[in-house]
């Protein structure tokens, strides 16, 4: 939410201006994201737009819209760190993670010691106060961070090759609004939209 209370972010610029090209109003429903599948399957709205991974698996029970954000699992350490320059680097080194998170597989299978953490922001603590020396984390969470805060005395050493592909999430049988949801999403991205909401919150082109 911004200082006025009004819900704000990536995913919500993204949403209203696909509503707006598609002639209508959308209305936000917020919800806690491990209740954002069980409304979808009640109905209680048409589509989540919350950066959802597709995965296969909710691919049996969902339709997906196009991707329209793509995220790498980034290496981050402090800024004076010279020793860790890529994964395997974290060899017997203390990674600081969240333990529900695909990410820590990363970080556990070059060798890191793990150092469990509540989510980014306090695996970022850890690292800037030295408790751990690195966090495999979120590449968009660093490019937002690194937005908000230029200052912060962090950085990026390695990425992984493959990306996680995010879109919006549709019942089954959505077909038609799925096709009218896409066209939208690759106008933006054809007059330089999507570009704009992108630059705004990350910095950077974000689809690819």
């Amino acid at each position: 939410h911004d200082a006025a209370g009004k819900l704000t972010g990536f995913d919500v610029d993204i949403a209203t201006e696909v509503s707006k090209r598609l002639g209508v109003q959308p209305e936000f429903i917020e919800t806690q994201w491990d209740g954002i599948f069980a409304g979808l399957n009640s109905k209680r709205f048409d589509t989540v737009f919350n950066e959802v991974s597709i995965t296969d698996e909710r691919k049996q029970k969902y339709d997906f819209s196009d991707p329209y954000i793509v995220s790498k699992a980034v290496l981050i350490v402090s800024e004076d760190n010279n020793d860790i320059k890529k994964f395997a680097d974290l060899k017997g080194k203390k990674a600081g993670q969240s333990l529900t998170s695909n990410l820590t597989q990363i970080a556990k299978s070059n060798g890191a010691e793990i150092v469990a953490t509540d989510g980014f922001d306090q695996a970022i603590g850890l690292l800037t106060s030295k408790r751990v020396d690195a966090t495999v984390n979120d590449g968009l969470s660093y490019l937002d961070l690194k937005k908000q805060k230029p200052d912060a005395p962090i950085k990026k050493v390695d990425e992984s090759p493959d990306a996680s592909h995010s879109a919006a999430v549709f019942n089954k049988g959505s077909e038609d609004l799925i096709k009218e949801v896409n066209k939208a999403l690759a106008d933006m991205k054809a007059d330089g939209t999507y570009l704009k909401i992108s630059e705004k919150y990350f910095g950077a082109d974000v689809s690819k």
